[in-house]
């Protein structure tokens, strides 16, 4: 997309001196609209979550859920009745106010028939929202959920104007603490301090958000100052020439991140368990993170990262074994030569990994064609559509085990088994019952094997040292900039 670009240096008076306080931020996925209720592409998270949308509720840096523009909630004894209460004086950043009647218009439009809302499934316990005064909102439950709070915290569930909800996309319009003031596609989108806002005022100004595909640009961009921090840098092969800048914070932190190849199970071979095992053979994951990641990650056995809580090492169930890849694939009747195409998002594990992954299924017989897309493409055709063998991508939501209970998901897995387990951790309300029920859904992930798990996605953040407040562990898609600002 683009090489590395000047920054813009804008200063403000602090005191006696100079302080800055704006931002450049360096992007690797430029988004394809602004709407996060309305698209799936974390891209999109990334830039607006609590910066520019905010929810009933947020998701710190450590996973814990917080008060946003609910200052509080209370549980019925039965957990089907969530009590709200509003914060008071809130506007939208067109003047709208914030009150009950929005809360209702957002969940009643994603749980409507006609839901646009990726995470169309987050909302599906919810049976009714009311208002009994615009400072409270009573969601019904139609069935207990463990998930449901958690799940409000996403940012498919902030909060949206009824009257920008047809512009949002292009003007997106929130209630956080910066607003949008442009978009110069395929070159940079830039926020300002929204000077009305309810809460604590955003330390930073303005916010430049620099899309930089390119890896080598990307480096070069923060060695030069063109960018002043990239929080998720797209060079881990790079990092020991940054880690040698004294001007430069390089921090690895952790997110809920999965890299997976998906199988579509509803296509041919890969309907068959057997096939999805033999791949999962195959294929080498530590060779695999080593080429990508220069061996920052952690290897994965399910849908599921030592990020998050209850997670169960499961990483040996498959050992690299090009012996047993063939001979499961002979028990099926595949012969030697199929060929399959793997698609290719733009991020660098994708390309790379589609290149390292190719070369070992080769050794099993499996001819691989990848093809590169552009991810509206690919949003398009294999998440929208499904009309695709394979593909690499990073799942970045945390604790979204839920994807494969769901009727209808983009790789077809099917599992009348997994979906009654996924039910019962649901609605179960005994901590340790859920921590039991969830290594059940993880060992019937890595026994059906729907997708080869490959690596714990990992955060390397790289900013100017005297910025502080960027996250250095991501638990959820985003980079949260309310609390960034510039050292004295």
């Amino acid at each position: 997309m683009l090489a590395a670009m000047t920054g813009i240096a804008v200063v403000a008076m602090s005191g006696s001196g100079l302080a800055k306080d704006t931002l450049a931020i360096g992007e690797v996925l430029e988004p394809p609209g602004m709407d996060p209720t309305a698209n799936a592409a974390a891209s999109i998270r990334r830039l607006t979550y609590n910066n520019l949308y905010e929810g009933l509720v947020r998701i710190d840096e450590e996973g814990a859920v917080k008060p946003n523009l609910a200052e509080s909630w209370t549980i019925s004894p039965d957990n089907l009745t969530y009590t709200f209460k509003l914060r008071q004086g809130v506007k939208f950043h067109n003047g709208t106010p914030f009150d009950c009647s929005v809360v209702k218009f957002t969940y009643d439009r994603a749980i409507a028939p006609d839901s646009t809302n990726a995470q169309k499934a987050l909302f599906a316990p919810i049976e009714k929202t009311e208002c009994p005064d615009p400072a409270s909102a009573v969601v019904t439950l139609k069935r207990p959920s463990s998930t449901f709070l958690f799940g409000m915290g996403w940012g498919d569930a902030v909060m949206m104007a009824p009257d920008t909800i047809a512009t949002n996309k292009t003007n997106p319009v929130g209630t956080g603490p910066f607003k949008f003031k442009r978009w110069l596609q395929g070159d940079r989108i830039e926020f300002e301090r929204n000077p009305d806002y309810w809460g604590e005022p955003a330390k930073l100004s303005a916010i430049t958000f620099r899309f930089i595909s390119d890896p080598s640009a990307a480096a070069a961009a923060v060695m030069a100052g063109d960018v002043d921090a990239f929080p998720e840098f797209p060079a881990p092969e790079l990092i020991s020439r940054l880690q040698s800048d004294e001007r430069l914070a390089v921090e690895i932190g952790s997110t809920a991140g999965k890299v997976i190849m998906s199988l579509n199970n509803a296509r041919k071979p890969f309907d068959d368990v057997r096939v999805r095992r033999a791949l999962a053979h195959a294929i080498d994951r530590n060779v695999v993170q080593e080429a990508i990641t220069t061996g920052l990650a952690k290897t994965i056995g399910a849908h599921y990262t030592p990020a998050e809580p209850g997670y169960v090492d499961l990483s040996d169930t498959y050992p690299y074994d090009v012996a047993k890849a063939k001979a499961l694939l002979a028990e099926a009747g595949v012969p030697a030569g199929t060929s399959v195409t793997i698609m290719l998002p733009p991020p660098a594990y994708a390309r790379r990994g589609g290149e390292v992954i190719a070369a070992m299924l080769a050794e099993v017989g499996i001819e691989v064609k990848l093809v590169p897309v552009e991810f509206a493409q690919w949003l398009d055709q294999v998440f929208a559509r499904s009309d695709f063998d394979a593909t690499i991508i990073a799942h970045v939501e945390t604790r979204d085990l839920d994807i494969y209970a769901r009727d209808k998901y983009y790789f077809n897995y099917n599992s009348p088994e997994y979906k009654a387990i996924y039910k019962q951790f649901a609605e179960a309300t005994d901590d340790k019952q859920q921590l039991e029920l969830l290594g059940q859904l993880q060992r019937k992930l890595a026994e059906d094997e729907p997708n080869v798990f490959l690596y714990a996605l990992p955060k390397i953040g790289v900013w100017d040292k005297k910025l502080k407040g960027m996250w250095k562990n991501q638990t959820i898609p985003a980079n949260d900039l309310t609390s960034v600002h510039w050292a004295d």
